[in-house]
């Protein structure tokens, strides 16, 4: 039987002042736009939030940070974009397949869509400065027979764009790769470095960016250097962002102190988390409910903060870290049940991997973020006191979170220069 990759998942962060990023991106020849996004309604709000779909989000990427994570080597994932991923992904599953992707997900697949599309709603009508996209697309070979269930879903609740083209193909790869690079604004420039594979069959892009200015800016003439210190002790000099000993949301819990640095937006916020001892050991009690804590427990406080002013980048694969957290069936060409997603060749389908892709710039106006998740999948043949100060100058976690649902879409550790 002939050998059928199904799916290849990308999710990734982009930007186009609060409209769906491919409005303004057009296909190339050799690829046919069947719905784009242009047939989408700009302002819905037919979603309602769904509090344990939240909740659920944080909780994985808790999970995959702690599994990914290389000490002392800077990480970043987009706990959102891996959660569409997989939550898209879960619209094609059945029986035990289906139950794991929910119990890994935190919710049940109507659940998740339901969440997913409140989200998308509530992110693509941020105000203030804050520009920010979330579109997803379907790129669909000739030979696939897709579920119609699955596709209704994915347009319904996802606003997915569908496109048709010959995918084993360049042009086909550079088609994909330039939407992306328009979605992340350059960020993310070349996700897929090859065509995909001869057997490609169906492709489910999920884009997201976010490009955030603070509440309060920080003045870069008190930009200047300081020291920062890796956990092994290297000792390097970098600029550090200064707020002037301002009012800032300070909390202060039994093991660790930061910040909650508010965009213009009036939704999300940068959230800073410098442990009192080894990161590691705080990173071991991180789950879903870290977050809306320490929002929480912020207050406004006199603080002297000092914050890097860096660049960061991760990328790898979350197979093994999935696995761990007993996503299994997916991954079991005999176990796999995807019959809801459609058939390629005839060959039933299983979860071949799953990699990610997330870079953030932090500056003195704010932050830029990017994100990208690759999930594919193959036929059964394929395989009021004195100032507070804060100064992070050793490693510390951080991520930008809504803070009013708590999800965070962006989580990482800062632990080197």
């Amino acid at each position: 039987m002939k050998k059928r990759t199904l799916l290849s998942l990308l999710l990734l962060p982009a930007l186009l002042a609060g409209c769906a990023p491919s409005a303004a991106w057009r296909p190339s020849a050799g690829v046919t736009a069947l719905t784009t996004a242009e047939e989408f309604p700009g302002d819905r709000a037919d979603f309602q939030p769904q509090p344990q779909a939240d909740a659920a989000i944080g909780a994985l990427g808790a999970e995959l940070l702690r599994a990914v994570r290389t000490p002392g080597e800077n990480t970043l994932l987009s706990p959102l974009s891996i959660t569409l991923a997989l939550s898209m992904t879960a619209n094609g599953a059945a029986g035990d397949t289906q139950a794991e992707l929910e119990a890994l997900l935190g919710a049940e697949v109507d659940v998740l869509n339901e969440n997913a599309g409140s989200l998308l709603d509530d992110y693509l009508a941020l105000e203030g400065s804050t520009e920010s996209a979330i579109a997803n697309s379907l790129w669909m070979d000739d030979s696939l027979a897709a579920g119609e269930v699955f596709l209704d879903r994915c347009t319904a609740f996802y606003r997915a764009e569908v496109y048709q083209a010959d995918l084993p193909t360049e042009e086909t790869r550079d088609a994909v790769n330039d939407w992306i690079g328009q979605v992340t604004r350059g960020m993310i420039p070349q996700m897929l470095s090859q065509p995909p594979r001869e057997d490609a069959a169906l492709l489910l892009v999920n884009a997201l960016y976010m490009k955030n200015t603070w509440a309060e800016e920080f003045d870069a003439n008190d930009t200047h250097p300081r020291v920062f210190t890796a956990a092994g002790g290297a000792e390097t000099e970098i600029d550090f962002l200064f707020n002037g000993v301002r009012t800032e949301r300070y909390f202060r819990t039994e093991n660790a102190a930061g910040a909650v640095l508010p965009y213009d937006d009036g939704r999300l916020a940068f959230v800073a988390v410098l442990p009192d001892g080894e990161l590691d050991a705080w990173l071991e009690g991180l789950d879903g409910e870290t977050f809306p804590a320490l929002i929480g427990a912020a207050e406004e406080t006199e603080t002297a903060l000092y914050l890097p002013r860096f660049q960061a980048e991760w990328g790898g694969g979350l197979t093994d870290a999935l696995r761990a957290l007993e996503l299994e069936a997916a991954f079991d060409p005999a176990r796999a049940d995807f019959s809801r997603m459609g058939t390629a060749g005839g060959a039933p389908l299983f979860l071949a991997s799953v990699d990610h892709r997330a870079k953030i710039e932090v500056t003195e106006t704010g932050t830029e973020a990017a994100a990208a998740t690759v999930v594919t999948m193959a036929g059964e043949s394929a395989p009021m006191e004195p100032p507070a100060e804060l100064v992070f100058d050793r490693p510390f976690c951080y991520a930008i979170v809504d803070l009013e649902r708590g999800v965070p879409l962006f989580l990482g550790t800062y632990e080197r220069p």
